[in-house]
């Protein structure tokens, strides 16, 4: 998917370097769709540039001194684009904690070990709250128009939402069940 999200941000800001591109992405919290780091952002920036779908527009030094690389995408990184929103566009999953995984074998694992499993995840969800909360608090969707990424943070947030409740009675469950 980090090609897509590449390709799509370079369609909005064209003519950006690669350090705008990740930090667009880090900025719009991107990591709660694809899991990324610095090194697999500029791998795939490498391959997209490597496959023609993006190019250099322009090297230019900065204040700094420091070359940068500009990039636009090319036409045949457009039809990939298309392709690459048809693919993602279209696939539908269920969702897939690891932490799921770990919950098979509740009954098998210490109570208070278990408990603290279920602490973390509440922490996790709460800190992904707040960073949802952080975004939506500061944007607004213009009359008349749909900000597609908004609706979806606002989207999972309902998710996180519904996640916490569950953790949390969860938890109460347990605390209260003898023995479990």
């Amino acid at each position: 998917m980090i090609p897509l999200l590449i390709l799509g941000l370079l369609i909005q800001n064209p003519g950006a370097h690669g350090y705008e591109l990740l930090a667009l992405m880090e900025q719009r919290h991107y990591k709660y769709i694809v899991n990324f780091t610095k090194g697999s952002f500029y791998y795939n920036l490498q391959q997209l540039e490597e496959r023609g779908w993006i190019e250099q527009i322009q090297q230019e030094s900065s204040t700094s001194g420091r070359e940068t690389r500009n990039f636009k995408i090319t036409p045949s990184g457009r039809d990939e684009f298309e392709k690459l929103m048809v693919q993602y566009g279209t696939k539908s999953e269920y969702v897939n904690l690891q932490f799921y995984g770990a919950l098979l074998f509740a009954d098998e694992y210490d109570k208070d070990k278990l408990l603290e499993l279920i602490e973390s995840q509440i922490d996790q969800t709460i800190s992904r709250l707040a960073h949802l909360d952080e975004y939506l608090s500061n944007t607004q969707e213009v009359p008349g128009t749909i900000d597609y990424y908004r609706r979806m943070n606002e989207n999972s947030r309902s998710h996180h939402l519904v996640n916490l409740e569950w953790f949390e009675r969860l938890k109460a469950e347990i605390t209260k069940t003898p023995g479990a």
